[in-house]
């Protein structure tokens, strides 16, 4: 199958990537879940409303698959700390080239990278911070304001990501954003919404496309038009969110 990568590279139509990946998970024994699609709608809002000038397509198919070897528990099953290594070891196989690999390996910092890509720090950023707002068994998702809190002062407290600013300003808007409907909800509540209500990855695909991603995008092309994308560090947080989600860290 090293025939994939450049096959799932030269799709650039995101729905059909994501099709094209399920179908064959089974046969590439990657994993390819509900979760991954979820961060990877955050990474395409996120890329389309920074217009940051790196490659959108790859970064898009990294966060698809950087994730291919991780299970469900991945802390009970002893996978935390190499389950990144392991799929990038599992995408050369299936014939992506060393930087890559490299990338979807730095969506975590247990490999200890000398010099990380930049397109690994979206990947960080997306994966932590979206998989705060999921569901887990034992408390639903997080609201933004207080993943954010949990993703700076902790988990990347002592780290750098050369566009952390830039994915908070991005939060802090995208946060203030309704979508019309039976209830008007903000744009990530109503992705956390449509993911706790799927049965499966191609109903949650399904409602991505003929609904969500359209009215998002129309949403961004607004705002982009009364608004210019300061990268300034700006505090997303209210200092009462701050101060009572700090407590629980210490």
């Amino acid at each position: 199958m090293e025939e994939f990568a450049e096959y799932i590279l030269n799709e650039e139509d995101l729905i059909a990537k994501e099709e094209i990946i399920y179908f064959l998970a089974p046969k590439l024994g990657i994993n390819f879940d509900k979760a991954t699609i979820f961060k990877t709608e955050i990474a395409r809002m996120f890329l389309k409303y920074t217009k940051i000038r790196l490659d959108h397509n790859l970064i898009l198919t990294a966060c698809l698959l950087c994730n291919c070897k991780k299970v469900d528990d991945a802390q009970k099953m002893g996978k935390v700390q190499i389950y990144a290594i392991e799929g990038a070891q599992l995408l050369k196989k299936l014939g992506f080239d060393a930087r890559f690999c490299k990338i979807c390996e730095g969506v975590n910092r247990y490999s200890e990278q000398e010099k990380r890509e930049p397109e690994s720090d979206i990947l960080e950023l997306v994966d932590q911070f979206g998989g705060m707002l999921l569901d887990r068994p034992e408390r639903i998702g997080l609201n933004p304001d207080e993943a954010l809190v949990l993703l700076e002062h902790r988990n990347l407290k002592n780290e750098y990501n050369r566009y952390l600013e830039s994915f908070r300003e991005f939060a802090q808007a995208f946060d203030k954003i309704y979508i019309q409907g039976v209830v008007n909800t903000t744009i990530f509540a109503r992705l956390q919404k449509l993911v706790r209500e799927s049965k499966d990855v191609p109903e949650f695909v399904n409602k991505l496309s003929v609904d969500y991603s359209v009215t998002v995008d129309q949403k961004i092309v607004e705002v982009l038009k009364n608004t210019t994308v300061e990268t300034e560090n700006k505090s997303l947080f209210t200092n009462e969110t701050k101060e009572k989600i700090l407590k629980h860290i210490e």
